[in-house]
């Protein structure tokens, strides 16, 4: 099945370029071709390929086939990035595979990374949700200071796993069904003590991912299937 990414596909029959030139000069498509398409808020549509030149591609809407929610909550990931971006674009890659909703990337006191260009690791969702099959693209913010972050509103429960001692239940065992959720993961050295504080007193609860120390895009990834697997 060939599935493309078309958000503007229900104001404007063209594919966008990118993926015009996919269809055209790579899979060699041709009109009258059927093709699946993805406006990333929820819909597919099956389209029939009507015009394609060499670098441009229209289509007509033979049906609209919308996606039930695949999970019950609204899910939210806030990570440190990592130094090495490809460990980065992994996480992005396989937890939109395994399904979420929102992605904010962390400037924490022991960030090794202060900036991080969103623009492939939006490409990189957008091709995970054409290859897992989602209709549904996960929001993607611009980095945020940590202090900044935690200060704003969100209805639903906000986690930080973080390695100091203390108590810190398995967030398998708390997270509530239904509930949106939010988890903040911080980066190889940590978040600070300052930041753990901080956090806590803007009502986050300290939860552990298991026994085994993470890499920080391995937590990230852990704590995406437990929020994903636990609103199944």
């Amino acid at each position: 099945m060939h599935v493309f990414y078309t958000p503007d596909i229900q104001k404007c029959n063209e594919l966008p370029e990118e993926e015009a030139a996919h269809a055209v000069r790579v899979l060699r498509l041709q009109a009258g071709d059927e093709v699946t398409l993805t406006d990333g808020n929820g819909n597919f549509y099956r389209a029939e390929i009507s015009t394609a030149t060499n670098k441009r591609c229209f289509v007509n809407i033979v049906e609209t086939l919308p996606q039930p929610a695949l999970w019950n909550a609204h899910l939210h990931i806030a990570m440190a990035p990592t130094k090495n971006m490809d460990r980065t674009e992994w996480f992005a890659e396989k937890a939109t595979e395994i399904g979420f909703d929102e992605l904010t990337f962390l400037n924490c006191r022991f960030s090794e990374r202060k900036v991080i260009k969103t623009e492939r690791i939006s490409k990189i969702l957008v091709s995970a949700i054409k290859q897992s099959l989602k209709a549904r693209l996960p929001k993607l913010n611009e980095m945020t200071d940590f202090n900044k972050f935690i200060t704003q509103p969100f209805e639903g429960q906000k986690f930080i796993a973080h390695c100091y001692e203390g108590e810190k239940p398995l967030l398998k065992d708390i997270l509530h069904k239904g509930e949106d959720a939010l988890v903040l993961i911080g980066p190889e050295g940590d978040f600070s003590e300052e930041e753990v504080k901080t956090a806590l007193a803007n009502g986050y609860i300290p939860i552990s991912l298991g026994r085994s120390r993470l890499r920080t895009e391995t937590a990230a990834l852990v704590a995406c299937h437990i929020l994903n697997l636990q609103n199944q």
